[in-house]
């Protein structure tokens, strides 16, 4: 049994290693760029500790490990063009590096290069493996176009904005997980709370990083804090205001909202200062609170013992345990 940070180190490894000798360079040079940024390898790390859980042998899920990895930075690539990001993890974008139509063609490269890592399985999972790993990123799609669409809209439901973070950030998290729990041949229930397991984790982060993003330390965070305020991003934070907030707030936030013209720290102040009346800090953890104990229920019914599951939980808390 490893713990996390020596999977960790492992995939780590191995990702830096990755080198494509195909031609044109042009093509595979943005890929390499994009690999060699880091991040915390978060999604490969948890296939190789569900599959740790059943077998020792972790290097025979390498590849797909590596395919998840890939496919998340090939999300990231694109994002990054659709929002017209500068920087991704300190570094200038694929885009301001070379140019649009290469960062569209990379990635799209990427994904396929992420298919091919992934079907490095036994056969005897391939299509289970595939079939997962597609409906997922048919899911991630239409997370992105419904966070899209929230742009365009006054009237997001919390249910909406669930399932948006469910699909966009969530899934991925899932399928690693059960995709690791698949290929070390454990049980069909055991895949499936597993899973759900990812799911909730997966919703409680992100319900975190709504949290983080006005109440947290920017050293500790590492971005800029106000930014979803700024951008009239519809968090889940935004959502329950506008939901809670009386008709003086409403029309405070409102007007932040309309805003065209305004100096950025001041709008950062005026809208957290309107969060705290509200109380929607207390709401958000509440509904983070609620996810995590969900996901912990979910782990425990995996029939593994206990101790095995041990660095699974350690990594959770650590995950949830950022500073505000």
């Amino acid at each position: 049994m490893f713990t996390s940070s020596q999977l960790l180190d492992k995939i780590n490894t191995h990702v830096e290693a990755l080198r494509f000798s195909r031609s044109p360079k042009r093509l595979y040079a943005p890929v390499e760029y994009v690999l060699s940024m880091g991040g915390k390898r978060i999604r490969p790390l948890l296939m190789l500790m569900a599959y740790n859980l059943y077998k020792e042998d972790v290097e025979r899920v390498y590849g797909p490990a590596t395919g998840v990895e890939v496919y998340h930075n090939y999300t990231l690539l694109h994002d990054d063009l659709m929002d017209n990001a500068d920087m991704r993890r300190g570094k200038a974008a694929v885009h301001k590096v070379w140019d649009d139509n290469t960062a569209i063609l990379s990635g799209d490269a990427m994904l396929v290069l992420a298919y091919q890592y992934i079907a490095d399985c036994p056969v005897e999972h391939l299509k289970e493996v595939l079939d997962l790993f597609s409906q997922t990123a048919l899911e991630i799609c239409e997370g992105q176009q419904m966070d899209m669409d929230f742009e365009l809209r006054d009237d997001v439901l919390e249910e909406e904005y669930i399932e948006m973070i469910r699909l966009k950030t969530a899934v991925l998290l899932a399928t690693s997980l059960k995709v690791g729990a698949i290929l070390g041949d454990a049980s069909r229930e055991d895949a499936d709370s597993l899973y759900r397991f990812g799911i909730q984790i997966g919703v409680a982060f992100q319900l975190q990083d709504d949290l983080l993003d006005v109440y947290g330390d920017a050293a500790v965070f590492g971005k800029n804090i106000g930014g979803d305020i700024i951008c009239n991003k519809k968090t889940y934070m935004l959502i329950k205001a506008l939901q809670h907030a009386d008709k003086d707030q409403q029309l405070k936030l409102k007007n932040w909202l309309s805003a065209e013209q305004f100096e950025p720290s001041e709008k950062i102040e005026s809208v957290t200062q309107l969060y705290d009346e509200i109380g929607v800090k207390a709401v958000c953890e509440n509904l983070m609170q609620q996810y995590y104990e969900a996901a912990m229920k979910s782990l425990s019914a995996v029939n593994v013992p206990e101790e095995k599951k041990s660095e699974l939980i350690l990594l959770t808390k650590s995950l949830m345990c950022r500073e505000l």
